[in-house]
């Protein structure tokens, strides 16, 4: 009898085994997925047979892979908490901003890497939610994308030190600011931006650099914006500083840039600074505005403004 049990036992245990190794949920994640605006999110989210939306496909996505737009439909919005990359392909798929809420929401671990890339964020509800937030990760890359019709376009406010690349983005008609970076309160971490072939446009403030934030600007504008084109404004006596290399801050409602409180610096270099409502460039409660020398100013309400002190180049 006992030779009998286990024989019966054997095979039972093997078909077992089986159907748990063919389970849909213990299934290898794939290192590159697919979505398709005819795709479905019950699907595997392969080449042939894609899923329907982002959120759908980062479910079935390895750490470090890759998501796929095949055509520009809307994909809704993600959250993010892994490595990843997605690339809504060279017709930018879409993704409609909830309502008050966040199109990319990215709260990744501090050695993740997340690229968004060929992305189009439009609020459902003009003027509400944000484009993109950015709360954790070591690096985040945004690549040719665009941003419109949101409070705030990109929101940078990690809760440890990151650094953030942002080029070839546009980002339009924020009710306030076009991009914030601000860690919050008296973070000892320093979020560090570099962006580069970015416009801010029609904004409430173009770009806004708070406490503990090293941000570089490079080969940009930020025009029309109704309040300031730049603004750092550090308030919690953390260090905020602005580096604008060949940039242009035209048209804005008030100031081309602004800096309030002591430990904020901005410095700008061959960057013009044209025809805004207010001066050109104003330095606020201890804050520094230096200048190489190679800057120029032309048709601004308020003059030129003032500069604190000039930067020799080495």
């Amino acid at each position: 009898m006992k030779i009998r049990s286990a024989s019966i036992l054997r095979p039972v245990g093997f078909v077992v085994l089986w159907l748990f190794a063919a389970s849909p949920a213990t299934a290898a994640l794939a290192a590159r997925t697919w979505v398709s605006g005819i795709g479905d999110d019950a699907n595997p989210c392969t080449r042939t047979t894609p899923c329907k939306t982002f959120a759908g496909a980062i479910a079935k996505t390895a750490a470090g892979g890759e998501i796929d737009a095949l055509d520009p439909g809307e994909y809704g919005s993600v959250d993010i908490t892994q490595s990843v990359t997605i690339d809504g392909g060279a017709e930018m798929a879409k993704i409609l901003v909830p309502t008050n809420r966040t199109g990319v929401n990215i709260f990744a671990s501090s050695y993740d890497t997340v690229t968004l890339r060929n992305l189009t964020l439009q609020s459902l509800s003009p003027g509400t939610g944000t484009g993109i937030d950015i709360v954790g990760g070591r690096n985040v890359l945004i690549e040719h994308c665009a941003v419109f019709g949101t409070r705030n376009g990109i929101a940078f406010t990690p809760v440890f030190g990151m650094s953030l690349m942002v080029s070839d983005t546009t980002v339009e008609n924020a009710v306030e600011g076009g991009i914030w970076v601000n860690p919050g309160g008296t973070n000892l971490y320093f979020a560090r931006m570099t962006a580069t072939r970015v416009r801010l446009d029609g904004n409430g403030w173009g770009l806004v650099v708070r406490d503990n934030c090293l941000v570089f600007v490079s080969d940009s504008s930020a025009s029309n914006n109704r309040i300031d084109g730049f603004i750092v404004h550090p308030q919690f006596g953390g260090a905020a500083e602005l580096d604008l290399e060949n940039v242009s801050s035209s048209n804005n409602g008030n100031t081309g840039a602004v800096a309030y409180n002591s430990g904020s610096v901005i410095r700008i270099s061959n960057t013009t600074i044209d025809h805004n409502g207010g001066a050109g460039v104003v330095p606020l409660a201890g804050a520094l505005i230096l200048s190489y020398g190679n800057n120029k100013f032309a048709g601004n309400a308020g003059g030129d403004g003032t500069i604190n002190g000039p930067l020799i180049p080495k």
